[in-house]
């Protein structure tokens, strides 16, 4: 159903996709948008192995969640961790790419705990994480994808 890699020596092991998806800070979600345009936004996420899914925030209203909405198919990307190469102006670059279903998160409850558990990741301390969620949690919105496909590659920019 996934095509597979076309340049399978750039290919990396599952586990070095993971460890990516687990390590980086920010990441690309494509939908299907308005017209049938693809929509790419980034975000913050949390990945959780263990679920084999990602989970990000947003709002209840807007493009992204209407996109969603109408179509739960979805690709997530993220790319870093770069190692200088020879020549030293083209470094190595690793990614990591993610298809799957995206879904709301619809208990109150279950938000919550996800927005503390995605929080823990940016913020510098748990008190300060409780005191957002308790000003500001009842409008967010929490989103899961459930991932049926994963790759990595590491590519060279030259």
């Amino acid at each position: 159903m996934f095509r597979a890699q076309r340049r399978k020596k750039n290919e990396t092991d599952i586990t070095t996709a993971k460890l990516l998806l687990k390590n980086e800070r920010r990441g690309v979600l494509s939908v299907i948008g308005d017209n049938g345009y693809p929509y790419a936004v980034p975000l913050n996420y949390i990945y959780d192995e263990e679920e084999n899914r990602i989970y990000f925030h947003g709002s209840k209203v807007g493009h992204k969640i209407d996109a969603i909405r109408k179509c739960d198919k979805v690709c997530f990307t993220v790319f870093g961790d770069e190692e200088k190469g020879e020549p030293e102006w083209a470094p190595y670059m690793k990614s990591t790419i993610v298809f799957g279903r995206c879904h709301l998160v619809e208990s109150k409850e279950r938000t919550l705990k996800l927005v503390k558990k995605l929080a823990l990741k940016y913020y510098p301390d748990e008190a300060e994480v409780d005191s957002v969620i308790l000003e500001e949690g009842h409008g967010v919105q929490m989103f899961e994808i459930e991932i049926e496909h994963m790759s990595g590659k590491r590519v060279q920019e030259r």
